[in-house]
């Protein structure tokens, strides 16, 4: 399966997701990685979740995201 990390309109969908995230904690990154791991495996992480998500993509949305491109 592709994630889609070149897709400017899945890394839109994704920081705005991870927007959403900021109301139980303003951090981008862990924000950028809980929308990530959602799109990726279908859930939120529980306490113990140790599944990876693409790299690439969490950087890709976490860059978008900074760099303020939406």
């Amino acid at each position: 399966m592709s994630f889609a990390a070149n897709d400017p309109q899945v890394l839109q969908q994704l920081v705005e997701a991870s927007r959403a995230f900021d109301a139980t904690g303003n951090d981008a990154e862990r924000n950028c990685w809980l929308a990530v791991h959602q799109h990726v495996h279908g859930v939120l992480p529980s306490e113990y979740d140790i599944r990876e998500v693409p790299e690439d993509l969490y950087l890709a949305v976490l860059a978008r995201r900074q760099s303020g491109a939406d």
